[in-house]
């Protein structure tokens, strides 16, 4: 076992864990809002936004996902303006969104998801003839045109590292946590393994772990999540869209559920379905590494059935051409299975004070944790 050395630069104000788009959004809020000096960001990728900030669909949602919970849905009727507005060089608008309601087996109506909409505030209107006709009739009961946009991922990650460089944050990449500790004087230690180097020991005041699907992941004093969370090793394919299908981000729901949205990381298009995307599932804990799981996952593609069964809706989805995978873990409360809501995880641990552990399930679910930590004194 190696032996844990301090280094030159053991004295930090705050470690982040995890350099997806949390981890970095909080280590520049700390930085730029509360005056944060002496700021450490521990990724284990060799690059910002590698993993699940990348591997998702990358939807910017704007409510209309979640009519079965509406708190999650007027979050993102919120926070949805301010992310197109904070970053409007990411986001893609130029694409026609619609949602349509499946006739058998939808938990909402087409009535009841016009009338959700307008609760919440999210524009909606009838699609055109045009747009109705890509649909098979006999299955779907309404097609609406809506607002909601994606966002391109490594342009984030480019703003990231632009401003986590003018904010003077060190990143250290190729490197893990293992351990959060309790140290002398009210002080925190974070046992760090580099992939070249020895481990080191790095003091601090605060740690914020913001790892994802690797939150409970941690030895020496860390107590792991009193919330419950469920993992899924889950699959989106990557689509170049037919002519008829381009231009166009589509989600059939809410029961024989599938989207496909644009991506514009790569200019192609994801499809996902409710029964395929999710190849394999757990309940967290510590002990099961969940990227050790998806590492040794097999990736068989389960595309055939996902396009077969999305044909039936949409017919069109047929000429589609299958390109690539994104396989990644996925982390969900298990508290909101049911309702499918996406509330954020933010949890200040009493047996370590000044560590919080914070997960949100959706990229705008950003403000409500920067709201959390507003209320926070550092």
């Amino acid at each position: 076992m190696s032996c844990l050395m301090p280094t030159a630069d053991i004295n930090q104000e705050a470690v982040i864990i995890g350099g997806g788009f949390y981890g970095a959004a909080i280590a520049i809020y700390l930085a730029r809002q509360r005056g944060l000096k002496r700021i450490v960001l521990v990724e284990r990728e060799p690059a910002l936004l590698a993993r699940a900030s990348y591997n998702n669909q990358a939807r910017v949602h704007n409510g209309y996902h979640y009519p079965r919970s509406f708190t999650t849905a007027y979050r993102s009727r919120v926070n949805s303006p301010r992310f197109v507005r904070d970053w409007p060089d990411a986001v893609k608008q130029d694409f026609t969104k619609l949602y349509a309601i499946a006739r058998r087996n939808s938990k909402v109506t087409a009535k009841q998801f016009e009338r959700f909409c307008r609760e919440i505030g999210a524009r909606i209107q009838p699609a055109d003839p045009a747009l109705r006709a890509l649909f098979e009739p006999r299955l779907i009961e309404d097609v609406f045109l809506v607002e909601e946009y994606a966002f391109d991922s490594t342009k984030l990650a480019s703003w990231a590292e632009r401003e986590l460089k003018e904010c003077g944050v060190q990143i250290r990449f190729g490197t893990r946590v293992t351990a959060i500790s309790n140290g002398p004087n009210g002080t925190l230690q974070v046992a760090v393994q580099p992939d070249r180097g020895a481990d080191e020991l790095i003091s601090c005041r605060y740690v914020f772990n913001c790892t994802y699907s690797g939150l409970n992941q941690f030895k020496g004093d860390f107590p792991g999540t009193r919330t419950g969370l469920k993992q899924e090793i889950t699959e989106m394919a990557l689509m170049q869209a037919p002519p008829a299908l381009q231009g166009l981000g589509i989600t059939v729901m809410d029961g024989p559920f599938f989207s496909m949205m644009p991506f514009p990381a790569r200019g192609l298009h994801t499809l996902s379905h409710v029964r395929y995307t999710p190849h394999l599932h757990w309940n967290d804990q510590q002990g099961i590494d969940p990227y050790q799981k998806l590492k040794q996952y097999e990736r068989a593609s389960r595309v055939d059935r996902m396009v077969r069964d999305v044909g039936r809706y949409l017919p069109a989805v047929l000429e589609a051409k299958y390109v690539d995978s994104l396989f990644e873990v996925k982390t969900v409360l298990v508290k909101n299975e049911s309702d499918d809501g996406r509330p954020i995880l933010f949890e200040k641990h009493p047996e370590l004070p000044g560590c919080y552990s914070i997960l949100g399930g959706k990229i705008d679910n950003i403000y409500d944790v920067l709201e959390k930590l507003d209320a926070e004194i550092f």
